[in-house]
């Protein structure tokens, strides 16, 4: 971009990460809705907590409701939010935290690009991949039942596709796995990484 020069500051990512102790990283839980982004996200970075990692939730919900709240749900806005919030991610890694990104994200080019703009060594992709059937059964909104209705348009599983992750590091079925046993089973995977 014209007149645009990146500044180089003093302190680096490493630095960052020498004075909190472990490495950052950005865990990008995407699946259905009502699959178990959120709730497994929450009871990692409350076991993360616990082991003195520095962490942050971004969580679709959440981010919709301010920094992308001029977005609808149709493909070039979906798109567009899953690149603001890879950006976001890379700043967050940056200042060394441990970035727990939980987003339905359906498309296979939009998760590849946020790999690629916080860099694959970064980047771990846990697909929540949890039936639709028990998507639907646990949907405290009423989602699925505007969306079979047609109340909601461009609702990801119903009225709008889902690109299933094709080699995710981590894969999860909550209707078969508890949260623990979920928690579990990503901190077997990131303990490496995140060790200086």
């Amino acid at each position: 971009m014209k007149n645009i020069v990146k500044h180089s500051f003093e302190i680096t990512n490493n630095e960052r990460s020498q004075l909190k102790g472990h490495r950052s990283l950005m865990i990008w839980f995407t699946g259905l809705s009502g699959s178990g982004k959120s709730t497994i996200a929450n009871a990692l970075e409350i076991a993360l907590f616990k082991r003195n990692i520095h962490t942050y939730i971004l969580d679709g919900d959440n981010v919709r409701g301010g920094l992308n709240k001029n977005l609808t749900f149709a493909p070039d806005d979906r798109t567009e939010n899953i690149r603001r919030i890879a950006e976001v991610g890379k700043l967050m890694i940056d200042a060394g935290l441990v970035v727990l990104s939980a987003f339905v994200s359906p498309y296979l080019k939009d998760r590849e690009e946020v790999r690629k703009t916080v860099g694959d060594h970064n980047f771990i992709e846990v697909y929540i991949n949890t039936p639709i059937e028990e998507c639907e059964k646990r949907d405290v909104k009423g989602l699925y039942a505007k969306a079979r209705n047609g109340e909601i348009k461009d609702f990801t599983g119903i009225s709008a596709p889902y690109e299933a992750p094709v080699n995710p590091e981590i894969e999860l079925n909550t209707k078969e796995l508890t949260i623990e046993e979920s928690v579990d089973k990503i901190l077997d995977i990131i303990e490496q990484k995140l060790a200086l």
